[in-house]
C-alpha cells in the first residue's frame, strides 16, 4: 500500500508539474487548430510552397554544379534557371508522352541510358516516388561523368502526394547511408533545412511569403522538412567505399 501511495503521489506531481509547464507556457492553436490544411496544393494557390524555398536554396548553394551536360527530370526548369556553361538540357521522364522529354526510361531500370553520359544530374522531390530508391542512385551514378555531380533533395516532412505512389520520407542519416554507399561516404555531403515552424507551415499548406525570411532560413536538425545532397562521382573512377 506504501508503494501504491508513494506511485500515486509521484504521477500526480507530474501531472501538476506537467499542467504547470502548459500554463505558463500556452499554446495559442489559433486558426491552426484545424484537422484539414488552408490549401490542397501544398501552398500553390497560396504563393511558392515552403520546400520550393529549400530547393532554390540548395541548388543556388551548388550552381557551380550545373555545368555542361545536365540531366533533369520533367522538364529543364531548374537547369535553365541555375545552369552556367550548359551544352546539353536533357530531360527525363518515364512518361513517352511528355514532349519536354529526350529521355524515356525508369531511372530504377535505366540500362538504356549509356555510362558516363552527365556532368550533372538533378533529382529534386524525386527519389520518394521511385520504390527502388538504391537502384535508381546506382544508375545516377553510372550515367555520370567522371568528376560530375548528382544534386538531389528529398522531402523528411511532406504530405502524401495522391496523384502517385508516394513511398518514401527521409532523414539525414538515411541519406547519408544511402547515398555514401554508392558514392563513398567522403564523396557525399548532406544538407538540412527547415524547422519546426516551416514544417508545420508546409504540412497545414502555407505559403513562403506567409513566412519570414528568418523563419525560413532558421534550420534545426531535428525537424528538416527538407533533406539535400551533394554527391560526387571522383574523376579516377574508384569504387566507392562505404563509409
Amino acid at each position: 500500500m506504501r508503494v501504491l501511495r508513494e506511485h500515486v503521489g509521484t504521477d500526480r506531481r507530474a501531472h501538476l508539474l506537467q499542467r504547470f509547464h502548459r500554463l505558463r507556457h500556452p499554446a495559442w492553436m489559433g486558426t491552426m487548430r484545424r484537422t484539414v490544411p488552408f490549401s490542397d496544393a501544398w501552398g500553390y494557390d497560396r504563393g511558392t510552397p515552403v520546400d520550393r524555398y529549400y530547393i532554390d536554396r540548395f541548388l543556388m548553394d551548388h550552381q557551380s554544379d550545373i555545368r555542361g551536360r545536365v540531366l533533369e527530370v520533367k522538364d529543364s526548369g531548374y537547369t535553365e534557371l541555375y545552369g552556367s556553361d550548359v551544352r546539353e538540357r536533357a530531360v527525363l521522364d518515364i512518361d513517352a508522352s511528355n514532349p519536354r522529354a529526350t529521355v524515356i526510361a525508369d531511372l530504377a531500370e535505366a540500362d538504356s541510358i549509356p555510362s558516363d553520359r552527365y556532368d550533372c544530374v538533378l533529382l529534386t522531390q524525386t527519389l520518394q516516388f521511385i520504390f527502388d530508391s538504391r537502384g535508381a542512385l546506382e544508375h545516377a551514378r553510372r550515367i555520370l561523368a567522371p568528376g560530375g555531380v548528382l544534386l538531389a533533395t528529398v522531402p523528411s516532412v511532406s504530405r502524401l502526394d495522391r496523384r502517385m505512389n508516394d513511398y518514401w520520407r527521409f532523414t539525414p542519416a538515411s541519406c547519408q547511408a544511402l547515398f555514401g554507399g554508392i558514392f563513398g561516404a567522403a564523396e557525399v555531403n548532406v544538407q538540412v533545412y527547415g524547422n519546426v515552424l516551416t514544417a508545420t507551415a508546409f504540412l497545414m499548406g502555407l505559403a513562403q511569403e506567409e513566412l519570414s525570411r528568418a523563419e525560413l532560413d532558421a534550420s534545426d536538425p531535428r525537424t528538416p522538412v527538407l533533406v539535400g545532397v551533394r554527391a560526387h562521382k571522383p574523376d579516377s573512377g574508384s569504387t566507392p567505399e562505404e563509409g
